[in-house]
């Protein structure tokens, strides 16, 4: 297991900007309103040559009646579970609060390494101050402020010092892992799948839309499979992102498309597929990403003998042109067909990996070329002599050919479904390339 470190404390004490700064990068929602972070956010940071892990938690309320309050206090237990070591963040500017107090007594009984790390010093005064945090009783104290960065140095230094070298390895073995990446719009049911095939409640459900907002990776390893998951928030229409935090959500979720191989789009059974998803789909397809469609929640939707494949029939007159995609029908509730979704994802992930040797691309495609010959144009045969996929991350073939810009679209279509159909690219885009010969 990767070394882990969790980061908690109440909320507004700069857990997220820490976070940040530990990671070098703008990962985490940083917001002056208290809650922001919701779920576990995780990252990876280096320091001195060795990478470890960090979770950042939302901020720990105790016996608060707030829905969301009591789920990121489950959430703070779990993440200080999975952790080989605790930093844990109060805030100089305000002091010590009934709440540091009430985080103490339960990370005191933790068998963990607690770092305690006073945010918000940046001059002398403070630093006096600083020392009332000592009556908390912990060890390991760290004067830092997270915003500037002064004093995250001998925190990393302290932390990264009783670290197993090992550790390091297996954090560079998991980027090799295929990713798949869960989007769709709000409420889905995109977190329950994640909870369903992972078994434990990893991100905060309920009915409200817009509790992810981050994204978050996990790292599955079940039944001899092992792939890295990331859930992202919903992705809404512009009109309806009123706040600046679903916006950057919208941006998380597309930047988890970057980070991802294949892509499970949800859809709600009973909603359909709406001009949003149409979006995303289209997003996918073109930042070159395998896809899987899966249709949810079609336990509620009231079933004929046609019913599952006039849908399917539906859904792909609207996904066209690119129709050749897996589409199932899952329950993340029922936890019906969900293990089939990522089998369905970690095929199409090796359908993207394809390459195919030149010798029986030419075979096949000059072959079907020869079948249906691409139209005349202004009195001249088009003649395509060759064909070669080209070493992309998304599979992409050149043709060359004599007239390369005056092959029209339907053609274009007729290659690349003779391409599908011999060499099994589906849920995946394959892109053409026309070349001078």
């Amino acid at each position: 297991m990767s070394y882990t470190v969790a980061i908690v404390g109440r909320p507004n004490v700069g857990k997220s900007t820490l976070f940040n700064r530990l990671l070098e990068q703008r990962k985490a929602i940083v917001d002056d309103v208290s809650g922001v972070t919701r779920d576990r956010q995780y990252g990876v940071a280096d320091w001195n040559g060795k990478s470890f892990n960090v979770i950042d938690t939302g901020g720990f309320v105790h016996g608060s009646e707030d829905v969301f309050e009591k789920e990121i206090a489950k959430q703070v237990m779990v993440a200080v579970e999975e952790s080989h070591a605790v930093i844990f963040v109060v805030d100089a500017t305000t002091g010590l609060t009934e709440l540091d107090d009430a985080m103490a007594r339960v990370l005191r009984k933790s068998p963990k390494p607690v770092f305690l790390t006073v945010n918000k010093v940046d001059d002398n005064q403070r630093m006096l101050e600083a020392s009332e945090f000592y009556s908390l009783g912990f060890d390991k104290m760290f004067f830092i402020a997270s915003a500037s960065g002064s004093g995250t140095g001998e925190l990393l230094d302290a932390l990264t010092e009783g670290m197993p070298a090992s550790a390091t390895e297996e954090i560079k073995a998991e980027a090799d892992l295929p990713r798949i990446a869960i989007i769709g719009q709000p409420n889905t049911g995109k977190s329950s799948l994640l909870n369903a095939l992972i078994g434990e409640e990893r991100t905060i459900v309920s009915d409200i839309a817009g509790t992810t907002r981050d994204t978050i990776h996990t790292h599955y390893k079940l039944f001899q499979k092992e792939f890295i998951l990331i859930d992202t928030a919903g992705i809404r229409r512009k009109s309806k992102v009123h706040e600046d935090l679903e916006f950057y959500s919208v941006i998380r979720a597309i930047k988890a498309l970057d980070e991802a191989n294949v892509c499970l789009l949800l859809l709600d059974a009973q909603k359909g597929i709406a001009a949003q998803d149409l979006n995303i789909f289209s997003l996918a397809v073109r930042k070159g990403k395998g896809v899987v469609v899966l249709v949810n929640k079609w336990d509620l939707v009231e079933k004929e003998t046609q019913t599952a494949v006039i849908y399917e029939k539906e859904l792909k007159k609207r996904l066209a042109p690119f129709s050749d995609v897996p589409i199932l029908f899952i329950s993340a509730l029922e936890k019906t067909r969900i293990f089939k979704a990522v089998e369905t994802a970690l095929d199409v992930y090796e359908n993207r990996q394809r390459k195919v040797p030149t010798s029986a691309l030419n075979d096949v495609m000059l072959q079907a070329i020869q079948a249906y010959h691409p139209p005349v144009v202004r009195g001249h045969p088009i003649k395509i002599k060759f064909v070669t996929q080209l070493p992309t991350a998304v599979p992409s073939f050149a043709f060359f050919c004599n007239f390369p810009d005056d092959i029209k679209q339907p053609y274009k279509n007729y290659l690349e479904n003779q391409l599908r159909q011999h060499f099994d690219f589906t849920g995946v885009p394959v892109r053409l390339f026309f070349r001078k010969k």
